[in-house]
């Protein structure tokens, strides 16, 4: 490098316009994807309180959510259900009739194409313990008992009209489990989007919330430990192998380390999810006046692109994607 003064490197920062010039990384709507929680029995789309902005919807309104997000023009929504009936082993998850098919088929409908839709697969909003799987009798997780599930889910979500498969338990060949019988019923065309490194974290607080979650205890038998990076590598590559046709990182914020590892040696596209409570810690910190909310909202999603990310879900999608056709600058 030239020594100083011929280098400056101020001299690239020093307008608007050569900033956005030079910009080392873009983002645009078509990158982010709108988790939306549809609840069954009620009426009228509900706040939930540790996720200001954020609402659980009625199927009947389904359809006007996924028309904005179509217009604002994100690549997609990402569906979770709220039934009103859980068990043991999660039926809803299974039944044409459960919430989350049904909401899969309003918004394949809705969408006509405009928009992917997406489908979160996992037992955990379906079973009355919380857990992502099946139980033995020692009251631990059975991961192959939870596979058999996880296959007949597939199918149920491929038949109501998902794109995209969010394999989101974290059950040891799922992928493979879930893939084979996709095609075995003529399904190869269904994406499968493997949850690959998630962690057993903190962040995800106020998402029990949203969908009631009735977890007792923790998933830190099949979530990933915070302290492994290695092992969130391992875990996207095995899925891979299996056949995901996209991998995730999951938190997106405190795992920009994993998310980078990820993207360097991934042969397919990495997305990751800024969750529930990323985005309440800023929601809450702006409202308590502390941070500039525009600003940080936009510079943690430009560093979760930074880090390698190619979509990312996030409950700011919506509002991202109007600022992105602005011209409005992030951070």
């Amino acid at each position: 490098m030239t020594a100083f003064p011929v280098r400056r490197l101020r001299r690239l920062r020093q307008s608007p316009a050569l900033r956005r010039l030079l910009a080392e990384t873009d983002l645009s709507p078509r990158r982010l994807v709108l988790p939306v929680f549809v609840k069954e029995d009620i009426a009228e789309a509900q706040p939930i309180a540790s996720m200001p902005g954020v609402h659980q919807y009625p199927l009947a309104q389904l359809a006007a959510v996924v028309d904005e997000a179509a217009e604002a023009g994100i690549g997609g929504i990402m569906l979770f259900g709220v039934p009103a009936v859980r068990d043991a082993v999660g039926s809803g998850a299974t039944d044409p009739d459960g919430i989350l098919n049904r909401a899969i088929a309003v918004a394949a409908r809705a969408a006509a194409g405009r928009l992917t839709v997406q489908a979160d697969l996992c037992l955990d909003e379906f079973t009355d313990h919380g857990h992502c799987g099946v139980l033995a009798a020692d009251g631990s997780v059975d991961n192959d008992a939870t596979l058999e599930v996880y296959a007949r889910m597939a199918l149920a979500q491929a038949e109501a009209g998902a794109d995209i498969l969010g394999l989101s338990g974290m059950m040891d060949g799922q992928v493979a489990a879930c893939r084979a019988a996709l095609d075995a019923a003529g399904r190869s065309d269904v994406v499968i989007l493997a949850y690959s490194a998630k962690y057993a974290s903190a962040f995800y607080g106020p998402f029990r919330d949203a969908v009631e979650s009735t977890l007792t205890g923790d998933r830190r038998t099949y979530q990933l430990d915070a302290a492994n990076g290695r092992e969130g590598v391992q875990e996207a590559l095995a899925d891979i192998d299996e056949g995901a046709d996209i991998v995730m990182v999951k938190p997106a914020g405190p795992y920009l380390d994993v998310l980078a590892e990820v993207a360097a040696v991934s042969s397919v596209p990495v997305w990751a999810y800024q969750v529930s409570g990323e985005y309440a810690m800023i929601e809450h910190a702006a409202a308590a006046g502390v941070i500039d909310r525009e600003r940080a909202i936009g510079e943690s999603i430009l560093g979760i692109r930074r880090a390698g990310a190619e979509a990312i879900l996030t409950y700011w999608a919506i509002e991202v994607a109007g600022w992105l056709r602005e011209g409005r600058a992030l951070a």
